[in-house]
């Protein structure tokens, strides 16, 4: 028996959070200070332009990034099989792009972590038996679930982004939808 590189995508992109978490804490914030979003984007920077996906590789706090990983690695390696390595990486990139956008458009605060991603992989593998002209069932408690929640828990005062929660989970039902043009 030999370890295998079974989801090269989540695998690496998990690697990466890692070590941007741990570059983190060895620059005492610094780093999350060069990737966040913020909410003011200057076009004349190239730096702007970077954290519209950044963002996603950066997390606060322990917990916040156990959190987040335990999700990606264990829907993360479904949805890779499903829909391919590159599918995969345009879905992600997409995803932190629309949330991007929106908070910048939108919200006053910067964003970090990979929430949204989170979301959208939990809403997306509720679509893995998706028949051509039918609704899963699946997908419509996840979304009453998991993005009910986050619009309920969005009239509280806190640090968590629940619109990068809600986009990542309307990216998901998308890119489910979609899926029958999405070859492998």
């Amino acid at each position: 028996m030999r370890l295998d590189y079974n989801s090269p995508v989540i695998l690496t992109y998990s690697l990466i959070c890692v070590i941007v978490f741990l570059a983190n804490f060895l620059t005492h914030g610094l780093v999350n200070q060069v990737i966040t979003l913020s909410p003011y984007f200057d076009f004349l920077s190239p730096l702007s332009y970077l954290r519209l996906f950044s963002y996603i590789f950066g997390h606060a706090s322990v917990d916040h990034i156990l959190g987040n990983l335990s999700f990606i690695l264990l829907l993360g390696p479904i949805l890779e099989e499903k829909y391919g390595g590159q599918n995969l990486i345009f879905m992600i990139g997409m995803t932190a792009l629309a949330t991007a956008i929106i908070n910048i458009l939108f919200f006053s605060t910067g964003i970090l972590g990979a929430s949204g991603i989170v979301f959208m992989f939990i809403v997306l593998v509720s679509f893995a038996n998706f028949k051509e002209g039918h609704i899963p069932l699946t997908f419509v408690v996840v979304m009453l679930l998991y993005v009910g929640k986050e619009v309920l828990n969005s009239f509280q005062p806190d640090n968590v982004s629940q619109f990068g929660h809600i986009a990542g989970g309307v990216c998901g039902s998308m890119f489910g939808f979609a899926a029958r043009w999405i070859n492998k």
